[in-house]
């Protein structure tokens, strides 16, 4: 049984979203203010995805999701965020979140875009089977599921990795923003398209040598985006 930290403050809130988990047969770990949570992470190590709620009295839940990427964590991170607050979305996939959902939410949303997450993290027999890609100065290994550029491992969430991995496989050609979203949120992600774009920034910083002047993950104006190189 796969186990998700729920990070919300407001009882009635989480135990709507722990039922829920439960009842689609995940273990939920319970938190209600961010320091709890992080200890709650250590004592549970198997933790595979973590639902973060924005609004904290203590550590918020940005920063929670900060120290979790600082230690090189590759679990699932969805925000759960104010409908009205936009930039809450995007400083949320700007910290390592790899999605969210605004609140209110049903629990049909909520337990599909968690199922969803879970999906994307898997690992597939052919993934498995597979071996190496080589683009330039960058090695992926997607057995391991990890990045180098130039020797240099790079830390990636998982979504950055299947990013990489989507550009790699598919060198100079153009992918719609759609596309994109297709490929690594898949079909049923209800969620924006500025999902992309966020998380290719935050992805061309830990890459390129000069984000604002990207080399490897290039522009198509009015499109998307190609892998460059």
């Amino acid at each position: 049984m796969k186990k998700i930290l729920v990070l919300e403050d407001e009882s009635n809130i989480r135990s709507f979203v722990v039922i829920n988990l439960k009842r689609s047969g995940y273990e939920p770990i319970e938190a209600e203010n961010g320091t709890m949570a992080l200890e709650k992470l250590k004592v549970n190590p198997d933790i595979c995805l973590a639902l973060l709620d924005v609004m904290l009295p203590d550590i918020d839940g940005f920063e929670v999701c900060r120290r979790i990427r600082a230690t090189g964590s590759k679990m699932g991170i969805i925000m759960l965020t104010a409908k009205s607050q936009e930039i809450d979305k995007v400083t949320g996939l700007m910290t390592g979140a790899d999605d969210y959902v605004t609140k209110p939410f049903s629990p049909a949303e909520l337990t599909a875009r968690v199922d969803a997450l879970i999906r994307r993290l898997g690992v597939d027999e052919e993934e498995k089977a597979a071996s190496e890609i080589v683009s330039g100065p960058f090695l992926l290994n997607t057995r391991n599921r990890t990045l180098e550029k130039d020797g240099q491992r790079l830390k990636l969430t998982q979504i950055e990795y299947l990013l990489m991995k989507l550009f790699m496989e598919n060198p100079g050609k153009a992918m719609s923003r759609e596309d994109i979203l297709a490929a690594v949120w898949g079909n049923d992600f209800k969620g924006e398209l500025k999902t992309v774009d966020v998380n290719i920034r935050r992805l061309r910083i830990k890459i390129e040598s000069d984000p604002t002047e990207p080399e490897y993950i290039t522009t198509v104006w009015g499109y998307g985006y190609k892998w460059g190189y």
